[in-house]
């Protein structure tokens, strides 16, 4: 509360009481609501004047919610203006001021007889000196910030992750990001006994049941790494989750695991496993079934099933309407070998007793399911001996199956410094996922790492970095 005197007809003074109410933060009491930053001028309206000598007691009320933190530089203008007028009360009649609200030609009238006055008053010219100071350290906040609140701080690298909580947020993660949380997820670390830390949990994916990945699959998205079958998994469950027609109605991406325990127990395409002495059964793999989408197994015209066997993948794509395959290679134009032609009629039955087992109809009928025909697409692809994976996950985005004419797919091929890049965003687009329960974990990891070296080839995100490089903190 700050009190001004003025004269009377009688000479003597008489104090009238201003209540200014400011932001919390240039206050030092606390308060039952939340400040408003306004000057609220009390005398404004008729009231019965009283002995000179008086205080006027009023009853404070509370202001209205604020519709900003800090006023605009309009706002403070017209604030101070209202504070050099509120030190102004005409000497003819003592109860009622004399200036508007609303900035009419009374108003500058008001103002400039103020400054008269103020040149009689030390007093008042000392309490308008503090006012003017107050305004312009409000319009100075509102000039730094507007629409922000006082109380926020600086925003650190632990606190960075909140822009990326939204589904609108995925779009604000920049290349630099991408590239931290790539060196961040795909670096092992070693301790001082030599231990590494590759078995540690980094990402926990939610769909049909929770899909786990330790820092040894990320890890294999290294430059010139062959990459494990998990990574393409993770890419299929978050490809089927897309809110998009192409997923959501037109092409499942079956998640490989089932089918790669199935070749490893089944060694060189052989329909009795030499392990268990039994022929293939969906069953025998309780802990995989429950990642496979049985709905859109059976609904969808097109499946979409990544293989892979001795380190190399392939993709088989199925039209379920017409009972029909083909497989897009990477590295081969026709089948190989005669072994990968057994390993592709065993495979082919996989996939048929799949969708059986979802409830649908099979490829092939009775012991003719053990010889579906799956013939290979002239496609150019992979230029090394380890990015076939990087080819096959990028297929299952972009290819249009309708598009297959005659054996053959006809696009541009990728330039390698792009394949490369590819490895950089499958890391920040399995960790940074919605269906990532540690996501939250990974945007505060990636945006605290620092490169002890400034050197601009350790800055590179496809070069081989040991842990000794990298700072986290």
């Amino acid at each position: 509360m700050m009190v001004v005197r003025e004269q009377t007809p009688s000479e003597a003074l008489a104090i009238v009481p201003i209540q200014v109410f400011v932001p919390a933060s240039q206050t030092t009491t606390e308060t039952d609501f939340e400040p408003t930053p306004m000057l609220q001028i009390e005398g404004t309206t008729e009231t019965t004047p009283e002995t000179p000598k008086q205080l006027q007691e009023t009853t404070p009320t509370v202001p209205p919610a604020p519709t900003k933190v800090h006023p605009d530089a309009e706002d403070a203008a017209a604030l101070l203006m209202m504070a050099r007028t509120a030190s102004y009360v005409p000497k003819t009649d003592p109860g009622v001021p004399s200036f508007s609200l609303g900035f009419t030609d009374s108003s500058q009238e008001g103002a400039s007889t103020q400054e008269t006055e103020r040149e009689k008053s030390p007093e008042a010219a000392n309490l308008i000196e503090q006012l003017d100071s107050l305004v312009q350290r409000i319009a100075s906040s509102a000039t730094k910030g507007k629409n922000t609140s006082p109380q926020i701080q600086r925003e650190t690298g632990g606190e960075s992750s909140a822009k990326f909580e939204t589904p609108r947020g995925l779009y604000q993660i920049t290349d630099d990001m991408k590239q931290k949380c790539y060196i961040w997820g795909t670096r092992l670390k070693e301790d001082a006994d030599g231990n590494t830390n590759e078995y540690e949990e980094m990402c926990t994916l939610i769909g049909q049941g929770e899909y786990i990945l330790m820092r040894m699959h990320l890890a294999s998205l290294q430059a010139k790494s062959d990459i494990e079958s998990q990574i393409v998994s993770a890419v299929c469950l978050i490809l089927n989750n897309k809110n998009e027609k192409r997923f959501q109605e037109q092409i499942y991406c079956l998640p490989p695991d089932i089918v790669c325990m199935a070749l490893s127990d089944h060694p060189n395409g052989e329909f009795v496993s030499p392990k268990t002495k039994k022929e293939f059964r969906v069953e025998a793999y309780p802990s995989f079934i429950p990642f496979i989408d049985r709905k859109k197994l059976t609904s969808h015209p097109y499946i979409f099933a990544p293989v892979c066997y001795a380190g190399h993948w392939w993709l088989w794509l199925i039209n379920t309407r017409k009972r029909k395959c083909q497989i897009l290679d990477p590295l081969h134009k026709i089948a190989p070998t005669d072994e990968r032609k057994t390993i592709n009629k065993f495979t082919g039955y996989v996939f048929s007793r799949l969708i059986t087992y979802a409830g649908g109809k099979p490829l092939q009928k009775a012991e003719r399911e053990k010889e579906i025909k799956s013939p290979y697409v002239k496609i150019s692809g992979q230029k090394t001996s380890y990015d076939c994976a990087v080819y096959v996950m990028k297929w299952m985005e972009i290819i249009e199956p309708e598009n297959i004419k005659k054996g053959k797919y006809q696009w541009d091929n990728w330039p390698q410094e792009e394949v490369d890049h590819y490895r950089v965003e499958y890391a920040s687009r399995i960790l940074f996922s919605e269906m990532n329960t540690q996501r939250d974990q990974a945007i505060r990891e990636s945006s605290a790492i620092r490169l002890s070296k400034p050197s601009s080839i350790l800055l590179s995100p496809f070069c081989q970095i040991n842990s000794a490089d990298i700072k986290t903190g």
